[in-house]
């Protein structure tokens, strides 16, 4: 089945929502969201696992234009979560802009339209492509040798199986990153015994977590106000951890301080406690949130094993240092694709430019929003937009605004379609790269996933929000080129 359209938005999560908010705002009616699931939410949607939650305040992790006073902690929950953005897109009526089981199998620039196939064969023809599929949503499991003769049951976290039961059972944990944070201390209170198998320690530092009291709800819903200032006071707290990652001495110590002290009133053992300190300067690699991390790795059926996992072979596992462990139930706590994204995106630009080949030296785009060669597309969330400190909600936001901006002009000017200025691109990548040299991300002793296979930083932002803000709002037009219009425009 053939449909047009004129913005096609791929992906219904944070960024899906906010872009089709934006374009209506700027008088774009004709928008269709095309979403491989049965809902809307993302990530939000794709994690039920046990504990999840987000790493960032529910007032800051919100969208602006849709403040939510009912929060019922300080750092809601995942269900929470979706609930929100599901309350969001019916109040929107961005349901009715949604097609569903429609995941994205190729994308092509024909000189005037996208010409999009969906894995079901339906064919879209639009003029404008937003990529709103964000970067944590495809499982990455490392290829460890006898990992498919394990007999029991087997999962990723952002594929939790929901009807294995844990109770008594030996659960092995690959993995100790920003999930693994999460889930083991949930299933640590039912299982018999959780190994967890850790390449390097992360920085697990406390947060002001707790529920919300509902008199101060009761407030936010008279006082809208409130809520506001609540967001603006957690966002300008948060830009302030942005020092860490400059290294300023005062911000560094204080969060080694928080850190310190939180491991080691959970953890007496020296050993243990020299088990669990990172060999790298925190920052390097994301800097986790827990209150119950610790605590929980001093439980007597849980156990910290400082290697990797070398091979499986049936129920035994064998880590680096040759220990062995049994379990029943194999956990993957191993994060996401990210800085090859692009092996997952069939999508091909003007003069055919594929995707993979624009991005064969690593992943670029210029403000991290528009990639040189591929005319009307732009991508939420794209090189250089992660964040290590703040909401990524606040970075999607300033991207739509600017991508609002720049339709806004094309149309005052009469243009039917535009491309990133190559030079311009060019420039940004090796201002990102300069900045990055000397970041903690790239001299702290470590190897992230913020990182490529070249170890190029190709993923975070290296400044604040504020100046990512600024910088976008700052720009329009002029970063790109208009392309002569072609027959068959409509």
């Amino acid at each position: 089945m053939e449909h047009e359209t004129d913005m096609l938005i791929v992906g219904a999560g944070f960024s899906g929502l906010i872009m089709a908010i934006e374009a209506r705002k700027r008088g774009i009616t004709d928008i269709t969201i095309l979403e491989k699931a049965s809902d809307i939410g993302g990530t939000w949607r794709e994690n039920t696992y046990p504990g999840v939650a987000c790493d960032v305040p529910s007032h800051l992790y919100s969208m602006a234009t849709h403040l939510n006073p009912d929060w019922s902690r300080a750092y809601a929950g995942g269900a929470e979560i979706q609930a929100y953005l599901r309350k969001v897109a019916q109040n929107e009526g961005l349901y009715d802009l949604c097609q569903f089981q429609q995941k994205l199998k190729t994308a092509r620039w024909d000189g005037s339209h996208w010409q999009v196939e969906t894995e079901g064969g339906d064919i879209w023809s639009a003029r404008i492509l937003v990529s709103a599929i964000g970067a944590l949503h495809v499982p990455s499991i490392p290829d460890i040798p006898g990992a498919d003769s394990f007999p029991g049951p087997s999962f990723h976290s952002a594929q939790w199986n929901h009807e294995v039961p844990l109770s008594g059972k030996r659960i092995a944990v690959i993995g100790t990153g920003a999930s693994a944070v999460q889930f083991v201390p949930e299933i640590a209170k039912m299982a018999g015994q959780v190994t967890i198998y850790q390449r390097s320690a992360p920085y697990v530092l406390p947060r002001p977590d707790g529920p919300i009291a509902p008199w101060v709800r009761r407030l936010y819903q008279r006082m809208p106000l409130l809520p506001k200032l609540r967001r603006k006071l957690i966002y300008m707290v948060f830009e302030y951890r942005h020092r860490v990652f400059r290294r300023e001495k005062g911000a560094v110590n204080f969060a080694m301080k928080m850190w310190r002290t939180a491991l080691e009133k959970a953890i007496t053992d020296p050993a243990e406690r020299e088990k669990l300190t990172p060999a790298y300067q925190i920052g390097c690699k994301r800097i986790l949130s827990s209150n119950d991390w610790y605590p929980t790795l001093a439980r007597d059926n849980v156990t910290v094993v400082p290697h990797r996992v070398t091979k499986i072979e049936g129920e035994q596992i064998t880590a680096a240092d040759g220990s062995q462990a049994q379990a029943d139930i194999l956990i993957w706590g191993t994060g996401f694709h990210v800085t090859d994204m692009v092996d997952y995106l069939n999508i091909s630009g003007a003069d055919g430019l594929s995707l993979r080949d624009a991005w064969g030296e690593g992943m670029q785009a210029n403000l991290g929003t528009a990639i040189a060669g591929f005319p009307n597309f732009f991508i939420l969330l794209g090189p250089h937009t992660g964040l290590g400190h703040n909401s990524v909600v606040l970075m999607i936001e300033a991207q739509v605004r600017h991508i609002g901006r720049v339709l806004d002009e094309m149309q005052r000017g009469g243009l039917h379609a535009i491309t990133p200025d190559a030079s311009r691109q060019a420039a940004f990548e090796q201002e990102m790269q300069d900045r990055h040299t000397d970041s903690v991300w790239q001299t702290g002793g470590c190897a992230s996933w913020y990182q490529d296979a070249e170890g190029r930083n190709t993923t975070l932002w290296p400044g604040t929000v504020s100046e990512f803000e600024k910088r976008m709002a700052q720009s329009g037009l002029e970063h790109y080129h208009p392309l002569p219009s072609q027959s068959g425009d409509h």
